[in-house]
């Protein structure tokens, strides 16, 4: 264990690095935090308004049986509330159908006679792919080789109709691909996450997360509203000019951020370290969560179950009633909606909304069109792409003194965030 004074300094206030200095100062080595946001979370941040709406910013929820949440998170402390599993699906042409625990108790959601979705075929594959995740570890799932995730449901056997009207509605949200374009592996490691846990948030809202990983930290260790300029060896210049030097720094930040704190390194023969871009997965998926707020009863009525848009082309992918989950997400009184669009489109904030508006009205009845529009969260770098034949692990060591960790370096969730900020912590503690 090293006896350096000097903290080792963590660039990035998001899952991991939180993550990575959790473990750190569980071990008792000084860790210092930096972060250009007014907050720590990184991706993961709720704003409540004036009148006491909460908005995650972009749909998200915690899978609790992600195996890095279980290690690190307090779940009685965080009071979990829980969606329902299942789903209401709008069918292109209009129709809706419920589908209770799709994944967790197949037969049963798929078994009414006049269900739209699924042959018995189709629901056969089901319970035989929910066979074959449980017989894996996490860990083997994804190591298991990869093509993309369409092909992958093709080549298992379902009809294009299975794949159109559940496939890529569910998975599509969870990816934000909804041409399942994802690789495979991490699909499988997914529907295994879905099977095993449920989808849940924190009764006060998903920023509940990155503030209980900072409140375990000491108070003067976390400095926000701090941007840094570059990374200069184990020194950080931040954009004040001041220089602080570390033991060792960890970039737990996006690809594109990495690459610019490390581009003053990259001519520097002595370090055994230069900058490959190829190194640093850059590529996004972009999402708008578009919240909406309306008097009296949650359009939801309750039943705490996510909607799914099957229609081609429509701008509301998916849709939540967080209020309906935990209350206080929403005044009392009122109800919160949440829609979520994937994908870049070239409309103004008041075109989309008013597009969504229409759609809803469609689905919900003439009085969304008089829904108050709360906020839109436009999120261009929501989660990295991750293609067939990309490392489940891009290399977290860089050079000596240097280490990185964050989904950008592994496959997108906040379990790899997570399970990257504490490999980093253990090479070090190693040390």
């Amino acid at each position: 264990m090293s006896s350096s004074s000097k903290p080792i300094i963590i660039v990035g206030a998001g899952m991991a690095g939180l993550g990575c200095a959790t473990w750190l100062h569980r071990a008792g080595r000084p860790v210092l935090v930096l972060d250009a946001a007014d907050a720590v979370g990184g991706r993961v941040r709720t704003d409540i308004t004036p009148d006491g709406f909460r908005l995650d910013r972009g749909f998200q929820v915690l899978l609790t049986n992600y195996p890095e949440c279980r290690r690190i998170f307090d779940y009685s402390a965080l009071q979990l509330r829980s969606f329902r599993s299942g789903a209401v699906i709008r069918l292109a042409d209009g129709r809706e159908t419920t589908l209770q625990n799709p994944l967790q108790r197949p037969l049963a959601a798929f078994s009414a006679l006049t269900s739209p979705i699924g042959s018995l075929q189709d629901k056969l594959r089901v319970v035989s792919l929910v066979r074959h995740v449980l017989k894996h570890t996490p860990e083997e799932l994804l190591a298991r080789p990869a093509t993309d995730t369409l092909t992958f449901l093709q080549r298992y056997g379902w009809s294009e109709q299975m794949i159109n009207t559940f496939f890529k509605p569910f998975f599509g949200g969870v990816f934000l691909d909804r041409e399942l374009s994802t690789a495979s592996n991490f699909f499988e490691f997914v529907f295994q996450q879905f099977v095993t846990g449920e989808a849940a948030v924190p009764a006060l809202g998903m920023q509940q997360l990155p503030e209980q990983l900072a409140a375990r930290l000491p108070a003067d260790s976390v400095r926000l509203c701090t941007p840094v300029a570059a990374v200069e060896g184990t020194r950080v210049r931040l954009n004040s000019g001041q220089v602080l030097d570390g033991e060792a720094v960890v970039l737990a930040t996006d690809g594109l951020t990495t690459l610019r704190l490390l581009a003053g390194r990259s001519g520097n023969p002595d370090d055994g370290f230069s900058v490959q871009a190829a190194s640093f997965p850059t590529a996004a998926r972009l999402t708008t969560c578009t919240y909406f707020a309306a008097e009296g009863h949650s359009p939801g009525r309750g039943d705490k179950l996510l909607r799914l848009n099957a229609a081609p082309g429509a701008l509301a992918h998916n849709l939540s009633f967080p209020g309906d989950v935990s209350e206080a997400y929403a005044p009392k009184g009122r109800a919160l909606i949440s829609v979520s669009t994937h994908g870049e489109r070239s409309l103004t904030e008041a075109e989309l909304t008013a597009g969504l508006r229409e759609e809803l009205a469609a689905w919900f009845g003439p009085a969304a069109r008089q829904w108050e529009h709360l906020r839109s969260y436009r999120i261009p770098a929501a989660l990295p792409v991750y293609l067939p034949g990309q490392p489940v692990r891009q290399p977290l060591k860089l050079a000596d003194g240097l280490y990185r960790c964050g989904d950008w370096a592994a496959y997108p969730s906040l379990n790899a965030a997570l399970a990257t900020g504490r490999e980093v912590a253990e090479m070090l503690l190693a040390q």
